[in-house]
């Protein structure tokens, strides 16, 4: 069996590091807000190119965080419109709602699964206060023109950047880490991701001082002095063992991200079948392949035929966000893109530890795919 993602080969990967870090934690008897954590917020600053890191307790805390904190601030209030994908994560428009603010989801550019710019400006109101762009699959959302709409229209450009660590938005001879393109990103450590932790965990980075303090502070119960509360706070934060573990993964990251390079160059070079379609990639070398989405209209039968193989494959996502029974009041609205994406997508395994022979299996796995020959686009 070729697993979608082996956890425990990527672990093992590492020898002893992980498991010598681990001991020192245990054995420092300091747990939480100590020397570990501090250091990897500003091991990864440097990484991502921002005066601060803030380590919060996971992906979906780091854009509640960022939300809030500007409420505080006073740059955003209640009531407010967030604009977001309308085939993200769920995660990125949870944030924004139990806040208090209002998703507005605008479709992605079916040829990208990013977030379509000019779909952004037809959607913006007076009450429109943020653009949250997503950094889907690895692949790198930002463009100037996005840059452009919130510089000219006064709105935040929030970043989720849970599934691209690494990722650079690049032009020219200029390379920027995503994370660092906006006013703020949220960024995951859970386990899967490629800088992933032994359990969950997440990060804001930012070059605002204000913004940074005000994060720091809501995450520890909006305590900026020991039992002094400037905020109605809550407990998210990034405890000594998962950030000694991500000072281990740290600096190999960009070795991991080359490797699944490669091995999504292969993809992409090397599945032929017309059944199956694939998204325009801009730059390889900017995205870093969270993900490697493949899409079909007989997405199903695909599945079951690369598991007869013995290749396991995962669906990005089965139902989208505005048909979920969570959001019923979205669930009469229509994205017909969206839907399209969430009704073909499949993801192929792709990490650092995969082995050629693996990449040759699915390749040909997919290839021997005889579903049907029709091979039409996301939107139909």
């Amino acid at each position: 069996m070729i697993k979608f993602l082996d956890l425990q080969k990527i672990t093992d990967s590492y020898g002893k590091e992980i498991h010598e870090a681990v001991h020192r934690v245990v054995s420092s008897g300091w747990y939480l807000l100590g020397e570990e954590t501090r250091e990897f917020e500003k091991e990864y600053a440097r990484y991502i190119s921002t005066d601060y890191a803030i380590g919060c307790g996971n992906g979906l805390d780091a854009l509640r965080l960022i939300l809030r904190a500007y409420m505080e601030m006073g740059a955003i209030s209640p009531g407010d419109e967030v604009i977001v994908p309308a085939n993200t994560y769920i995660a990125s428009i949870l944030a924004i709602s139990e806040c208090g603010l209002t998703p507005i989801l605008v479709e992605p550019d079916p040829l990208t699964c990013q977030i379509d710019p000019d779909r952004i400006e037809e959607a913006l109101t007076p009450r429109t206060k943020a653009v949250m762009i997503v950094h889907l699959y690895g692949l790198c959302a930002y463009t100037p023109r996005i840059a452009d709409i919130c510089r000219r229209h006064g709105l935040k450009l929030i970043e989720d950047n849970a599934q691209a660590h690494g990722c650079l938005y690049i032009e020219g001879e200029n390379r920027r880490p995503t994370g660092s393109l906006g006013d703020a990103a949220g960024h995951s450590f859970y386990p899967g991701k490629n800088l992933g932790a032994l359990g969950d965990g997440g990060c804001v980075t930012t070059s605002d001082p204000q913004l940074a303090a005000t994060v720091r502070a809501l995450a520890n119960y909006g305590s900026e002095r020991k039992y002094i509360f400037r905020y109605k706070g809550v407990n998210s934060r990034l405890d000594e063992i998962q950030a000694a573990v991500l000072r281990v993964k740290l600096p190999r990251l960009d070795a991991d991200n080359a490797r699944r390079r490669e091995i999504a160059s292969r993809y992409m070079k090397e599945i032929v079948n017309p059944a199956v379609r694939m998204l325009r990639i801009g730059d390889p070398d900017s995205d870093v392949f969270h993900i490697f989405p493949i899409f079909c209209d007989e997405r199903d039968l695909l599945q079951n035929h690369l598991d007869s193989l013995g290749i396991q494959t995962l669906i990005h996502y089965p139902v989208a966000p505005h048909k979920q029974e969570c959001y019923r009041e979205m669930n009469g609205e229509s994205y017909p893109v969206s839907e399209r994406l969430h009704a073909t997508e499949l993801s192929l395994p792709i990490s650092p530890v995969m082995t050629d022979e693996e990449v040759t299996a699915i390749v040909e796995g997919v290839n021997s795919f005889r579903g049907g020959e029709k091979n039409l686009t996301p939107e139909g």
